[in-house]
């Protein structure tokens, strides 16, 4: 990680272990401040769900984990790198709309 970098994640149970917490301060990472019930607003996880439209619409599923890992991989190398920029882009309306919702989930 470079020294300009902030920890993000969604507050879940396992990031929150005194264990990750004692490790992330004793490393001096600093951490995004989460709201606990708005993961939406972390960008990986539109991405993840990206993938999952993208994987189920496909006319054939993954029956296995290495042909799951193979779509995963087709469809990252076909995702527009504009899909991106635009979950990225909306990310000061998502934040305005989890301070609306006084940090509740969200649909964006």
């Amino acid at each position: 990680m470079g020294s300009d970098a902030i920890f993000m994640d969604d507050n879940a149970c396992f990031h929150r272990a005194r264990l990750v917490l004692s490790y992330l301060e004793s490393e001096t990472i600093p951490q995004v401040e989460w709201p606990a019930r708005s993961p939406d607003l972390n960008p990986i996880e539109n991405v993840w769900d990206l993938f999952g439209r993208l994987i189920a619409g496909r006319s054939v599923l993954p029956d296995t984990l290495h042909e799951l890992q193979q779509a995963l991989l087709q469809e990252w190398a076909l995702l527009p790198q504009q899909a991106i920029n635009d979950t990225i882009a909306s990310m000061p309306r998502r934040c305005q709309a989890c301070i609306s919702a006084r940090g509740y989930h969200i649909r964006y």
